[in-house]
């Protein structure tokens, strides 16, 4: 058995070295053109991918660092572009490992479309680049060409007024071609029913899962708001005193709850209906959304915090409250109704929040949630409806309950920056750097904790409780929660200095954004940077790894710059191949290269060249470029160049990988490196190379 295990482990070893070789582009991509009155057409490109590959969305999220689809379509006088392209398929929106906040992509097959006015018969020209990706890699971006032909762009004096389609031309793919208009129309119409089906993913029934969650959590935690709270021992106290008995009053607020849950899936179901063709998200995602969340969020943080009340008409509550009595299912759904509508200002908010939350569950994320937050809100009438004696506990509120406002007014606060900063990032504007967002939060956090430990108070408090001799007093409660809010803010504090905050890396902005960092000291990463006068060092120093930054290494950035300087200095050479948008490449850095001995032998013993393979937007000297039969065009900019020497010379072309050389270009090691973040393994992989280097250069 032994013997069996120990052959099993060699046979999956060599086949995860399998995957360092060059991997085929997993898209295939189709062109065609529909047109659709006179001689305006709808272009349409279209792109299948390999099971497990993704291409992001053009709107990609995340940390600002991902690379969405871009198309360029050729100056002509013959044609005009009409409006911006657009996309349709199954967008994912979920967080993606190594990447801070939600990301969204397109798996199986996405869809583009472009609407263009033709002033005759003409062909359209252009080039779609891309990233495609799996859960553990990403491909070097890839330019594609394509050319369709308009042949009908006549005046409309036919009878015949359907849409006809053109031929497309040739499949993109490196493998097959369209051989003809038939396979064309059978491949979007393909794209359609794909694109209709309403089968779910297992990603989108987690996330829905998720959603239920959430929508419960939030309703529970809107039970505690005061406007909410105030009502819930008096409503199941009149249920009991008007019915005749315990089983008639459990039976009316059973009939109450559920009609709570009727409510809240109605608003959800109407949202639904709303989210065709995840409209909702597009809208929930939009900077102008995020604005306006923001200025919500302040507004009822504001109010929480006791500046003015926020109220609905009363002539809505009074004409709900005039419907409500306990004889019919319609009077007791109003008395639920005016609940929802009374509470308005402490309900509004969470659900606030989750409308920004629910594209996760796809187009029924609405049902979801929404059913989630009134099953959650109803819970604890029926709760206490079978156990009234526990009402007994809840008449002695004193002046908690506006202590839980304001608190609720202070993570209120804290979240409306959340929605700013995501306004921040989209329009570039940097007002919130990492360091000012983190300073932001860290302030709000020591104000609710100062609060809750009585340093502070606000305008409407009520007198703290008194022990025996007249002394106030903080209840265990509250002094956890005061805890708990000086905790997060001395967790947060280092981040105002570049410390990593790895736990919160889905809220704060990224570390790209953060203007200083400080290192051992107080100069050292610094001086570092400066003297780091290697080509293309000024393009790259953002996105270098904090450990580099913190205790400084000379990284090089081109390949023939390396080779130099491995000549120069008789040092085996690192080649880093890795990308901007990289999370695994991120993943290496945080968790391998920080180690001590491997940043040792890395700085001391290696030249360690950079090579960004999805840099695309660095050009090169002209007296560079050069046909590349892997790119499949002229190689003008340094991404291409990087993704180039990788293939052709180190046969791969995924990231992260790491190839070990010297100054001959003789590998240092047959295999490459990739994902791997153990340690050990790496540290044992330097020395072999290091043992190799000394052997050939005794």
């Amino acid at each position: 058995m032994r013997k069996i295990l120990i052959v099993l482990i060699c046979l999956l070893t060599g086949w995860s070295n399998a995957f360092s070789q060059i991997i085929a582009d997993p898209t295939s991509w189709t062109f065609s053109a529909k047109k659709l009155h006179d001689n305006e057409y709808e272009l349409t490109l279209n792109c299948k991918l390999k099971p497990e590959w993704h291409l992001w969305s053009l709107e990609p999220g995340g940390d600002g660092l991902l690379m969405p689809p871009s198309f360029e379509f050729k100056n002509s006088s013959a044609y005009k572009l009409i409006g911006k392209i657009k996309e349709s398929g199954k967008k994912i929106s979920q967080e993606f490992p190594g990447t801070d906040g939600i990301t969204h992509f397109y798996e199986n097959e996405v869809t583009y479309k472009q609407k263009i006015e033709v002033k005759g018969n003409t062909q359209i020209k252009g080039t779609v680049t891309y990233q495609s990706c799996d859960h553990s890699q990403c491909l070097a971006p890839k330019d594609k060409s394509f050319s369709i032909d308009i042949t009908d762009a006549v005046a409309l004096n036919t009878s015949d007024s359907s849409s006809t389609e053109i031929a497309a031309s040739t499949d993109s793919s490196d493998n097959s071609s369209i051989a003809n208009t038939d396979t064309s129309k059978q491949a979007i119409a393909s794209s359609v029913a794909d694109t209709s089906s309403t089968k779910k993913t297992e990603e989108e029934q987690r996330s829905n899962l998720v959603l239920l969650l959430e929508g419960m959590g939030g309703g529970l935690f809107a039970i505690i708001t005061p406007c909410v709270f105030a009502m819930l021992p008096m409503t199941v106290s009149f249920f009991l005193k008007r019915t005749k008995d315990r089983k008639s009053g459990i039976k009316v607020a059973l009939q109450y709850s559920l009609s709570l849950l009727v409510i809240f899936m109605l608003l959800g179901l109407v949202l639904f209906f709303v989210n065709n063709g995840n409209i909702l998200y597009e809208i929930s995602s939009h900077w102008i959304t995020n604005l306006f969340f923001f200025v919500i969020f302040v507004i009822f943080g504001v109010a929480f915090l006791g500046a003015f009340e926020i109220t609905l008409p009363s002539k809505w509550s009074t004409f709900t409250d005039s419907k409500a009595n306990l004889n019919s299912w319609s009077g007791i759904f109003f008395m639920a109704l005016t609940l929802a509508i009374v509470s308005f200002s402490c309900t509004g908010p969470f659900l606030g929040f989750l409308i920004s939350e629910i594209s996760k569950g796809a187009r029924i994320g609405p049902l979801v949630g929404f059913t989630g937050f009134g099953l959650g809100l109803a819970l604890p009438f029926t709760l206490f409806a079978i156990f009234p004696q526990l009402l007994t506990s809840l008449t002695k509120q004193g002046g908690w309950l506006n202590a839980v406002k304001v608190v609720f007014g202070f993570i209120e606060l804290a979240l409306a920056f959340k929605f700013l900063s995501n306004v921040d990032l989209q329009l570039h504007w940097r007002l919130l750097d990492r360091e000012i967002f983190i300073a932001i939060w860290v302030a709000i956090s020591l104000a609710l904790s100062f609060y809750l430990f009585g340093f502070i108070r606000m305008s409407h408090d009520s007198e703290m409780p008194k022990n025996d001799w007249g002394l106030p007093y903080l209840t265990v409660t509250r002094t956890m929660f005061a805890l708990t809010s000086l905790i997060f803010a001395l967790y947060l504090i280092p981040g105002m200095w570049g410390a990593p905050l790895n736990g919160m890396g889905a809220f704060v902005p990224p570390m790209g954004t953060q203007d200083f960092v400080l290192t051992s000291g107080g100069s050292e990463g610094g001086s570092a940077h400066e003297v780091n006068t290697n080509r293309y060092a000024k393009d790259f120093i953002i996105y270098e790894p904090e450990v580099v930054k913190k205790h400084g290494m000379n990284t090089y950035f081109d390949y023939h710059d390396a080779l130099k300087a491995a000549k120069e200095q008789k040092k085996p050479i690192m080649l880093d191949f890795t990308g901007i948008t990289c999370v695994n490449c991120r993943k290496m850095e945080t968790q391998v290269w920080s180690n001590e001995e491997v940043f040792k032998r890395m700085k001391e013993q290696f030249i360690v060249v950079s090579l960004f393979c999805d840099a695309t937007n660095i050009p090169i000297p002209e007296s560079e470029y050069y046909e590349s039969a892997f790119i499949g065009s002229k190689v003008t900019n340094l991404g291409h160049k990087n993704s180039d020497i990788q293939a052709n010379k180190y046969n791969a072309n995924t990231q992260p990988f790491y190839i070990f050389i010297d100054e001959n270009e003789v590998k240092l090691a047959e295999k490459g490196y990739g994902y791997n973040p153990n340690v050990p393994a790496f540290i044992k992989h330097l020395d072999a190379v290091l043992a190799k280097y000394q052997e050939l250069h005794k």
